[in-house]
């Protein structure tokens, strides 16, 4: 009978032999240097048989006179742990040689799979998950020994001891907490180093999509570490450690991080207003992503209701969802349209003739600007093209201010399509009306984003 790569069963045999000859290797180590050979059985299985083949081969042999058959069931007994081997020898009235310490290759670790699939048990009790995935963390002078074996020998059809490990231990678990192996995406990965004895729990983050509204003005969209201090807390903080009392990220992640009992949490955005700018109408897309969570379900109504209870009006959050990162992706790399609404007051009276011609002038009109003044210190001194896609005069405040509705390419500085920022954005409206302008209040009222 001839296996895959030509090999024979006398092959198999014959490397099993020279193997156990050299080598001491427990049933799993054996067999699993002919892994892919047999299917539904263990590692162990298959190493006790083969062993239990060599046994009735050597005790032939040796009735048949062959020299080598005494030495070859010496090395069953004392290299390859076999038992019988030691039982056939002492009735056949030699002396069975004592077997080394530990197997060359695990140094008896696939002997404590069963130890370790506990520990991982309980190391996953207080976690919610629908299924994980098993990794092993080896030394490296173990995956060594056994990658010197395989070359030594020529062996083809095994695999490594991590896989052995992780399937054997994965089995066990799935059996016990009768949750599948997911390979692609985990709720949970359990790490364990066998050879340390420790199990670590790895739970995949929760990804919470909606859309906020800021409700108020003088909130920044992520909390300002006190540069000062770097967030220690000092005097010009008030020994807060930032800069304001708190943060639309503050406002919605701490809730969704104490219901999903996680340790951390990444607000994602699509885009932020500025700490003067209320964002209302629908709100703004964002994605909470919670790390290390150990409840993976919550009830979304109940959350959304937490969040704006806690918020107390200076924040609300609309339509929570489950993602996933994919989600995060796609958001972050769409570039939304926005509507503004803004006061905009000019340093002399405006004719309503000049507000038409405004309208006029900027729809669908292309826009260079210069990075900003304002936010130079923390931006690159560059040119970026926004198309504004619409401008609508809403009405009169006075003969020098107004109220603006205007629709446009996400990343485009409207305080500075306003002022002009001295020649840095052009065409501004600073420069069509030829007077000075600047934006008194400034309202992000809707981003138009698909999908999200």
């Amino acid at each position: 009978m001839a296996f895959q790569g030509g090999l024979s069963m006398e092959d198999i045999l014959g490397k099993a032999m020279s193997l156990l000859r050299e080598h001491p290797l427990c049933d799993s180590c054996l067999g699993r240097q002919f892994a892919m050979l047999g299917y539904g059985i263990t590692n162990g299985e298959r190493g006790r048989a083969l062993k239990t083949i060599l046994l009735l081969d050597a005790h032939l042999r040796l009735g048949a006179g062959d020299e080598g058959a005494l030495e070859d069931l010496r090395a069953l007994a004392s290299n390859g742990f076999f038992e019988p081997a030691r039982r056939l020898l002492e009735k056949l009235g030699h002396r069975a040689p004592p077997s080394p310490a530990e197997c060359r290759i695990c140094r008896g670790i696939t002997s404590r799979i069963g130890e370790l699939a506990s520990r991982a048990l309980e190391a996953l009790r207080s976690y919610e998950f629908s299924n994980l995935l098993v990794g092993v963390r080896l030394p490296a002078e173990v995956e060594e020994a056994e990658d010197a074996l395989r070359a030594e020998f020529g062996l083809e059809h095994g695999e490594t001891l991590r896989n052995e490990l992780s399937r054997e231990i994965g089995k066990m678990l799935v059996g016990e907490l009768g949750v599948p192996v997911e390979h692609r995406k985990p709720d949970v990965v359990v790490l364990i180093e066998p050879f340390e004895g420790s199990v670590e729990v790895w739970p995949s983050p929760v990804f919470v999509a909606g859309r906020y509204r800021k409700l108020v003005r003088g909130i920044p969209q992520a909390k300002w570490v006190c540069v000062s201090c770097g967030g220690r807390g000092c005097p010009k903080c008030g020994w807060q450690g930032k800069l304001y009392p708190t943060s639309v990220s503050e406002l919605i992640t701490e809730p969704i991080v104490e219901a999903f009992r996680g340790e951390d949490a990444a607000f994602h955005a699509a885009g932020r207003e500025d700490i003067d700018a209320r964002m209302l109408g629908r709100g703004r897309p964002f994605v909470v992503e919670v790390k290390r969570p150990r409840k993976r379900k919550v009830d979304l109504s109940w959350l959304e209701e937490e969040v704006n209870k806690r918020a107390g009006g200076l924040v609300s959050v609309s339509g929570l969802r489950y993602v996933d990162r994919d989600f995060v992706r796609r958001m972050k790399a769409e570039r939304a349209e926005k509507v503004y609404e803004l006061v905009v007051k000019f340093d002399r009276p405006v004719s309503d003739d000049e507000l038409k011609a405004l309208e006029e002038a900027f729809s669908n009109i292309r826009v260079r600007q210069r990075t900003p003044l304002r936010v130079l210190h923390r931006r690159p001194d560059k040119v970026r093209t926004r198309m504004v896609r619409e401008l609508e005069v809403l009405g009169r405040l006075g003969p020098d201010s107004v109220r603006l509705r205007i629709r446009c390419d996400g990343g485009l500085y409207v305080k500075e399509l306003v002022s002009g920022d001295g020649g840095r954005t052009r065409p501004s409206i600073s420069e069509f009306i030829k007077a000075g302008a600047r934006v008194l209040e400034l309202d992000v009222v809707d981003v138009l984003m698909e999908g999200v």
